[in-house]
């Protein structure tokens, strides 16, 4: 009998990819624990936030059911989190999705709207969906980061009408570009990071992301 892989925590908060993000977890190797238990969470060796649909609703989520605290908790002892999609959102401080929204406060940042057009005044479908490519941002490295196995150029599947921006150029790892925008693609900051794109449903360039977190 093969020994257990590397074991991740995936926040099920009711508001998430949650299949999708075990499978792919669970493909490069990891072993995989879907809970809202908040002991269960605190005792993870790295945790996964995942995310879809509206930033408001998942926050109102995570504070009904006392997770707030938890994540913040997990994060201040050093415990390795790393959001998906949405869950890369709420590791900002507010979002303006329908209103002003705080967020987790992770990373000083705020979430807005993508641009509805291009550079060249053309307009832009929303939301942005589809296969774009990373790009670096700045002189930030990847070495010890999510990306460290990656490449810029490699593309990643999108799904998103919103856009996380950290406040310090030094917390945006990759962009993409979008109707000439720049829009941040993956952000970290010590033991948090997070990724627009979806990397369980990006093929093996996002399974490569997936594995490199275990190695965090």
């Amino acid at each position: 009998m093969s020994a257990p892989g590397p074991e991740v925590i995936v926040i099920d908060y009711g508001v998430g990819n949650l299949l999708s993000v075990r499978r792919g977890f669970e493909h490069v190797g990891a072993t995989v624990t879907v809970t809202g238990d908040r002991e269960r969470i605190l005792s993870g060796p790295r945790v996964v936030l995942p995310g879809v649909g509206a930033f408001g609703n998942a926050m109102r989520m995570l504070h009904e059911l006392q997770l707030e605290p938890v994540i913040r908790q997990l994060v201040a002892r050093g415990t390795p989190l790393f959001g998906i999609c949405l869950g890369m959102q709420l590791l900002l401080d507010e979002s303006e999705e329908f209103g002003t929204t705080a967020g987790l406060g992770l990373i000083r940042g705020r979430v807005t709207p993508i641009p509805q057009r291009a550079l060249d005044g053309a307009p832009l479908k929303i939301p942005h969906i589809g296969w774009n490519a990373l790009q670096a941002s700045g002189d930030a490295s990847w070495d010890t980061t999510v990306l460290a196995d990656t490449r810029p150029g490699a593309e990643m599947y999108f799904v998103h009408s919103y856009m996380a921006t950290p406040e310090d150029s030094a917390h945006r790892l990759a962009d993409c570009a979008y109707g000439g925008h720049r829009i941040p693609a993956v952000i970290g900051l010590e033991n948090v990071s997070g990724c627009q794109f979806h990397p369980e449903k990006s093929g093996e360039l996002g399974l490569q992301i997936l594995r490199r977190f275990l190695l965090q």
